[in-house]
Order: structure tokens, then C-alpha cells, then sequence
């Protein structure tokens, strides 16, 4: 058998390994505030966020960040994932305008905090398939919560990490 061969079958096992850790559902942490009383991720909830309160939550996001003197792009989506609010603070780079977007669709679509793929990809043993599915695995992408039901989610880039995810979380408890 080659050498190449070798490092394929390595590699196809190594996946196969991880594929039964990715096929189940993680229960969140119990310190979570996205875990429901059954131990389970929440429900998405209806209606979900209005134009309106996407506007509010962007400018509190943006509010944050200007405190800080941090460059953001702010994105604000429906519970399905679908853009309701985008904003880009003046001279933010430019690539973070994507990555915000798909942050919120992330935490919107999968019902948890980006932050949770970006904890599997560098965990021990990595959870590489955590990627499969086409989630941005970083800091900085939280579901909106009404009555313990999703109805959004916020997405932040322009900083590092910590700080898009401190964006995010300043606007998390406004929500009525």
C-alpha cells in the first residue's frame, strides 16, 4: 500500500470517527441561556423579529461598538435565517460584511451561538464535520430569545472575536 493511500484510509476513518460524534445533537450547557427546562435547544418562535426591533437592536450593536471604538457590520436575521437588517460602520473592513451576515444565519439556523461550532472545531479531539453543514464556526453570531423561543439572530464582525461577540451580547437582553 502507498504512501498516499495510507494517509487517504487515515483520513476517511479519522471522518467516519467524527461523523458519529456531529450525527447526534449536542445538549447545550447547562449554563446556557439557550437551553430550554427539557434540556434541549429552544424552539423558534412566532412572530419572529420585526424590522423595527432589527433597526434598535443594530443601533445598540452599533452603540456598543462606537463605546469600544471598534469597526462593525452588524447583521440582524429571521428565525429562518433570512437577512432583515444589514449595517456596515464607516471604514469597517469590507470582508467582514459576509462574515456577519453568516454568522447570524448560523446562530439562527442551527439555534445555538457560533460560538459553539468555533468550541468544536478547536476542541479536543476536533469535531471537523461540525463544518459539513456550512456553519461559520467564530465568535460572534447569537440567537435573539422572546418568552424562551428564537425569533432571530444578531451577527457581528469587525473586531476580533471576543469583541464581536461583546457586541453581540450588549443588545441579547434588550429584546422584549
Amino acid at each position: 500500500m502507498g504512501t498516499h493511500t495510507s494517509i487517504a484510509l487515515a483520513f476517511g476513518a479519522t471522518l467516519m470517527f467524527a461523523a458519529g460524534a456531529v450525527a447526534q445533537q449536542p445538549t447545550p450547557p447547562a449554563s446556557s441561556p439557550y437551553n430550554s427546562p427539557a434540556g434541549v435547544w429552544p424552539p423558534y418562535g412566532s412572530p419572529g423579529v420585526t424590522l423595527g426591533q432589527a433597526k434598535k437592536l443594530a443601533e445598540a450593536a452599533e452603540a456598543e461598538a462606537r463605546k469600544n471604538g471598534w469597526k462593525m457590520a452588524i447583521a440582524v436575521v429571521s428565525n429562518e435565517g433570512s437577512l432583515i437588517y444589514f449595517g456596515r460602520m464607516e471604514d469597517t473592513q469590507f470582508g467582514s460584511s459576509d462574515i456577519t451576515i453568516r454568522k447570524a444565519k448560523t446562530a439562527a439556523e442551527f439555534r445555538r451561538p457560533t460560538k459553539e461550532f468555533q468550541d468544536a472545531i478547536t476542541g479536543t479531539p476536533p469535531v471537523l464535520l461540525a463544518l459539513s453543514a456550512g456553519p461559520i464556526a467564530i465568535e460572534g453570531g447569537l440567537p435573539l430569545l422572546s418568552n424562551g423561543k428564537i425569533i432571530g439572530a444578531i451577527g457581528c464582525s469587525g473586531g476580533t472575536p471576543g469583541q464581536d461577540e461583546q457586541v453581540c451580547k450588549a443588545v441579547v437582553d434588550t429584546i422584549k
